[in-house]
């Protein structure tokens, strides 16, 4: 139960003043969410590019593996990748889109040199070798271009959620109590000026009757 405002000019002028905040965060909330929106659909296009280059390159590295496996034979690829144990680093940078914190992954960068010897690695070892290379980069890609996407996604709808709680309870809420505490003011008003003619009409009684006396003696 909302607690009940004391119908003062105090509190008029209060309400008033948070009626114009309430009403200046909306705009600016809503400048925001649009500005998200647009970036929002910049890292949808992307996010696209992204994935097609990933099915692309995943398609490619997998064909070399193919070959790979039929030129030199399966368990000369499978003991050159397991003597592949190279770590991946990675660097995660913190952008601020519109004020929202958004994680930006650098791309990896590779060595120029193998993480095994390729004196005895055949030529189509080495191509899937470097194309495997390629889909690490193209499925970082896409997972960063996706996290900043849902990132981005999940602020749009926060701040609208906040612009529908201003737009629809917190500022009809605020316009109520102004429009309450204007009509007890008003009524007052009315009941002071009643008050003040019945006043001003039993003086004016008085001053009659008065005269009246003053003209009989």
């Amino acid at each position: 139960m909302a607690e009940q405002v004391a119908p003062t000019r105090s509190n008029l002028l209060q309400r008033k003043d948070q009626l114009g905040l309430a009403q200046r965060g909306v705009d600016l909330l809503k400048r925001k969410r649009d500005a998200l929106i647009s970036e929002f659909f910049g890292l949808v296009k992307e996010s696209l590019n992204a994935r097609r280059m990933l099915t692309k390159t995943s398609r490619e590295a997998y064909f070399s593996l193919f070959l790979a496996n039929a030129w030199d034979g399966p368990e000369a690829v499978q003991s050159l990748s397991l003597a592949s144990s190279t770590e991946l680093d990675l660097r995660v940078d913190v952008e601020n889109i519109f004020g929202v914190r958004v994680p930006q992954v650098q791309p990896p960068e590779f060595s120029s040199e193998l993480p095994f010897s390729p004196i005895n690695a055949g030529v189509k070892t080495l191509d899937t070798a470097a194309q495997f290379r390629k889909l690490t980069e193209a499925i970082i890609r896409v997972a960063a271009t996706e996290t900043r996407l849902r990132r981005i996604g999940e602020e749009i709808k926060k701040t609208s959620r906040r612009v529908n709680a201003l737009e629809q309870v917190v500022i009809p809420g605020i316009g109520l109590e102004i429009q309450q505490i204007r009509s007890v003011l008003d009524q007052r008003a009315l009941e002071e000026v009643t008050v003040l003619k019945r006043i001003k009409a039993k003086l004016q009684n008085r001053e009659e009757k008065t005269d009246t006396q003053s003209v009989s003696t």
